[in-house]
């Protein structure tokens, strides 16, 4: 009884400090897949010195607690999953933004110039993409509410 009420008075401190603190801006992230390992990593690491090591029954050893164990008691979105669906819920708001909004006009603009050599580093709507297809929408289904910014057109 003792060890849950820490437990959860450490998760609420975790959810209301340090998830704030490391997800701000994240909305505009152009996270590669190296970065959001790097993020999963963090937030296994930080679940697993809240919730400690584990004895086993047999033989007596302790050990660290696996992904799905911690997953079991944390019980809440990965960060990954998070900041995707932040991402979309941004993507939404400036789509409803009116034409007169800069930020508006940042999403729909094309840039004038030329472009860097090599290849072409990953922009923020392709990241959106990415993000609709892994949460189960469809770029065409999920991505309605932005045909609005672009005048009929999808991404």
């Amino acid at each position: 009884m003792k060890n849950n009420v820490f437990w959860d008075f450490k998760i609420k401190i975790y959810r209301t400090i340090i998830l704030p603190v490391v997800l701000y801006g994240s909305e505009t992230w152009s996270l590669t897949l190296l970065e959001e390992c790097r993020l999963r990593v963090f937030d296994d690491r930080v679940l697993r010195r809240i919730f400690g090591p584990k004895r086993n029954e047999v033989t007596g050893e302790w050990r660290k607690l696996h992904y799905k164990e911690l997953n079991d008691l944390y019980s809440s979105p990965n960060i990954a999953w998070v900041t995707k669906s932040r991402k979309i819920r941004q993507a939404e708001h400036v789509a409803r933004m009116g034409e007169r909004r800069g930020i508006h006009r940042i999403l729909v603009g094309k840039p004038e110039g030329k472009r860097l050599l090599g290849r072409p580093r990953h922009r923020w709507e392709d990241n959106i993409k990415m993000s609709l297809q892994e949460l189960g929408c469809g770029v065409w289904a999920g991505s309605r509410w932005l045909r609005k910014g672009r005048g009929g057109r999808h991404l």
